[in-house]
């Protein structure tokens, strides 16, 4: 004789199992849209502050700026947007939006520092990096941690990121003034170009412009520990 009671139970507990599963996986679902909407929206409030910075920017006299005054800044901002490239729940109307603004703000920084440079002789170093989302591109991932290393490490130093296929117009401006083929990745530094990866320290060997850094750098590590110190 087959005993029902025995199948109804099996079935009650599958159920509550299953729907307990789904019930948690859509709890652990919603939890990662409310991190990336809050992502999302800090973001937006940071390129909100950049821009307010930019406006006091413009108006203040050169013994107030130093020359790194606005690359952190740019740099963190860049850091999240990276991250929410990388997270599908993200709204892509959303992030193209943020990423519009944010290439807008960097090439706003680049000109005003390239002003700066003249009015108050401030000698930052530029790097225009170009990089590709569209297509794979390993080498540029592995540079983009190389170019945050050298930024942490040179205050003087300003890295400019850009999607070399992001359909906004400043961006194509300043690939055909550069003349920047699809070799990517790619980047202009202090107007010279180089194509591929490249490590830190190929960098700071063959790049003038980052020579002149790493050697300063040095020389005042050699101070700081050459420096008596006083009783």
């Amino acid at each position: 004789m087959i005993d029902f009671k025995k199948y109804i139970v099996a079935f009650i507990i599958t159920a509550f199992i299953f729907g307990t599963a789904i019930f948690v996986s859509n709890l652990i679902g919603q939890k990662k849209l409310e991190d990336v909407r809050a992502i999302e929206n800090r973001v937006a409030l940071d390129i909100l502050s950049s821009e307010t910075q930019f406006a006091l920017l413009e108006e203040t006299s050169c013994k107030d700026i130093g020359p790194g005054f606005l690359s952190k800044e740019l740099g963190s901002l860049g850091e999240k947007l990276a991250y929410a490239e990388n997270q599908t729940e993200f709204n892509a109307g959303d992030l193209e939006y943020l990423k519009r603004s944010y290439f807008l703000l960097e090439i706003k920084d680049y000109l005003l520092m390239k002003r700066l440079t003249e009015k108050c002789g401030i000698r930052p170093t530029f790097i225009l990096y170009f990089y590709s989302t569209q297509e794979k591109c390993e080498d540029c991932e592995r540079m983009g941690y190389v170019l945050t290393a050298l930024r942490d490490k040179y205050q003087d130093l300003r890295v400019y990121s850009f999607d070399y296929h992001f359909d906004v117009g400043a961006v194509g401006t300043l690939i055909s003034i550069y003349k920047v083929k699809s070799d990517l990745p790619a980047m202009i530094i202090n107007g010279l170009t180089y194509y591929g990866f490249r490590s830190v320290e190929d960098l700071e060997k063959t790049v003038p412009a980052l020579k002149e850094l790493a050697a300063k750098v040095k020389a005042a590590e050699k101070a700081t520990t050459s420096t008596p110190k006083i009783n």
